[in-house]
């Protein structure tokens, strides 16, 4: 499929339409070889509440951003490498049906497809291209993601003390290394992942504390390696140092309240061939 639509002019006007819906608040998507395979509504699991997304699967990108006017106008675009995506089906809940988790070394998150056909379709194809691009980088697939986010209504109380309760005053954080629902007091530490974030992140005590053991280990390993390569050199000195030589989720998304999602019989999702 991918060859077949590569470079074809039916290809390059369904590229050129999503940049258009996207206008200036989003980044080019047309490159040589690359080609829009198929694109849907999802309904991604965030922070606060499950919201309508459309997705656009591109054979070397995952595309996603927030609906204003669907088919019209889109904003808030992310966009994922797919050599860096995993996927995971899950279970269905009492609310959210058709589920699976996209799993990226920077974020992680759910979403819910309209029927099962539908996710069957989304998963394939997903599947179908993070292997050819692996095939083709010769790259192992990703061992290392990001935690999801448990959602606010998820708990009452935080999931680390399990005394403090929120409410209006007491708010919700999220530990960025585990994902959980915290309480101030329980994440008042903030720690270096440069995976995910160039500036200290909030996390949980108990993550703090795994992560500063984790460094010291790292650490000792080191110094371990180092310190045979400095015996061997005759004279040498440890220096002195002297020498002198950053959600949309959170934003109010204009898309009608009472709309009644999927309760069409017509299919949300399409895949081009």
């Amino acid at each position: 499929m991918v060859d077949h639509l590569a470079n074809t002019e039916i290809n390059s006007q369904r590229i050129a339409a999503v940049e258009s819906c996207f206008g200036a608040s989003g980044q080019p998507l047309a490159l040589p070889g690359r080609v829009l395979l198929g694109e849907g509504i999802l309904t991604k699991e965030c922070r606060k509440k499950p919201k309508p997304r459309i997705f656009f699967l591109f054979n070397d990108i995952l595309v996603y951003g927030s609906i204003v006017i669907n088919k019209r106008k889109y904003n808030s675009q992310h966009i994922i490498p797919l050599e860096d995506v995993t996927l995971e089906t899950l279970p269905d809940t009492l609310q959210m049906k058709n589920r699976w988790m996209i799993k990226t070394s920077k974020k992680s998150f759910v979403v819910s497809a309209a029927s099962l056909t539908e996710r069957k379709e989304w998963i394939s194809h997903l599947e179908e291209c993070i292997r050819h691009l692996l095939t083709k980088t010769g790259r192992q697939p990703s061992t290392e993601h990001a935690a999801p986010w448990i959602p606010d209504k998820a708990t009452d109380i935080c999931m680390r003390c399990t005394q403090t309760k929120f409410s209006t005053l007491t708010r919700r954080h999220h530990c960025r290394k585990c994902g959980f629902v915290v309480c101030a007091d329980c994440s008042r530490q903030r720690f270096l992942m440069p995976r995910l974030s160039p500036k200290p992140l909030r996390v949980c005590n108990l993550c703090y504390r795994q992560l500063l053991a984790e460094k010291k280990k790292e650490a000792e390993a080191d110094l371990r390696q180092t310190e045979p390569i400095c015996s061997a050199i005759q004279g040498y000195e440890p220096s002195s140092g002297d020498d002198s030589d950053k959600s949309d989720d959170d934003k109010a998304d204009r898309w009608p309240a009472d709309t009644e999602f999927y309760t069409s019989p017509v299919s949300w999702s399409s895949f081009h061939s």
